[in-house]
């Protein structure tokens, strides 16, 4: 058989490769067109360009003020809590080869949520106005200790699972005795609200404490590409190609823990995104869970942007939460997307 041609090993190139480029670089695309369209989307209408120029010159009018204290901290939000739910529910899935895990399986989103309802029960969140995200990162980054010595001391993938849904009940349980116990029906009221997530009223404060953290567990995460491809073939024959497994595990918990304790912090519990997001991109993207990791963030800040867009164009007020939204819109799909899917590998 004769050898292919030059042009043609070029043109068999730009189909094999340019595939994820491709579709990272749409979905890349599509989140800072939904940024854009998150920042100039409100309740109340005014000229964007106008507001920008005044926020660049320093000059301190009404439309800048939105602009910087509201919509931009929000639309920046939605990205950076998107991606980390998106690709940290690409890792979990390749890492334990598992298409229904997601973001919350090692119980580490539960235990912010738990450290951010004790701020709340205890009142630390009226004397201090980052004590509530900062009490959610305390909670994540507990769970992560513990969850860290445990992959350290050797504890193998079951273990962890198990030990992630022993957390997630706990905290689930001790967050529903903080409910219980509330003397005040507000402050439960509150609560409850804040569970349910939104990214309305957040400040750059927000922004500039969760984004460092966020930024780290990425890096942690995507580290673990080649990894996460080897343990498609499983464990043992990912070691024999000389893959340090208690390494894999710790960075990959430290990298959710990071992401998603961070993001959680901020803007409450967000399902079924970690969940749906994997399944979306890897048609795109073939097989490797490696490759789905960085579209998979793309996409995750896509569909939060997208649903928190849905949450202020609708004409409801109160706005409706935006994990309600997300689990509305999420939980059908998955099931359609799982009947489709029914019969295949």
């Amino acid at each position: 058989m004769n050898a292919p041609l030059p042009r043609d090993r070029a043109s068999a190139r730009r189909l094999r490769l340019p595939a994820l480029g491709r579709a990272t670089l749409a979905l890349g695309l599509a989140s800072l067109v939904l940024t854009l369209a998150s920042v100039a989307a409100g309740y109340a209408s005014f000229d964007v360009i106008a507001a920008a120029g005044d926020l660049v010159a320093g000059r301190e009018s009404l439309p800048a003020l939105v602009l910087s204290e509201l919509r931009i901290p929000r639309a920046l939000l939605g990205g950076l809590v998107g991606f980390s739910l998106g690709l940290t529910g690409a890792a979990m899935q390749g890492f334990l080869r598992n298409p229904l895990a997601d973001p919350g399986i090692l119980g580490i989103s539960s235990a912010a949520a738990l450290g951010a309802v004790i701020v709340f029960y205890g009142g630390f969140a009226a004397s201090l106005s980052l004590a509530l995200p900062l009490g959610g990162i305390a909670g994540a980054a507990l769970a992560a200790l513990l969850l860290i010595g445990l992959a350290a001391r050797g504890s193998g993938t079951l273990g962890l699972i198990l030990a992630g849904v022993g957390l997630s009940s706990l905290a689930g349980a001790l967050t529903a005795l903080a409910l219980n116990l509330s003397p005040n029906p507000y402050a439960a009221l509150e609560i409850v609200f804040w569970l349910m997530g939104s990214l309305a009223d957040r400040s750059m404060d927000h922004v500039l404490l969760c984004l460092p953290l966020m930024a780290l567990g990425w890096a942690l995460m995507l580290s673990t590409s080649a990894a996460l491809d080897a343990l498609a073939l499983g464990e043992d024959t990912a070691a024999s190609l000389g893959f340090n497994l208690v390494s894999v595990r710790m960075r990959l918990i430290a990298g959710a823990a990071l992401a998603v304790g961070s993001g959680v912090a901020v803007s409450g519990a967000i399902g079924f995104v970690g969940l749906v997001v994997p399944h979306l991109v890897r048609p795109l993207v073939g097989a490797r869970p490696g490759a789905s990791l960085l579209p998979s963030g793309f996409a995750g800040a896509v569909l939060v942007l997208a649903a928190d867009l849905g949450v202020r164009l609708l004409a409801t007020r109160p706005e409706l939460k935006l994990g309600v939204v997300t689990a509305l819109v999420g939980a059908p799909f998955l099931i359609v997307l799982l009947l489709r899917n029914r019969g295949r590998a």
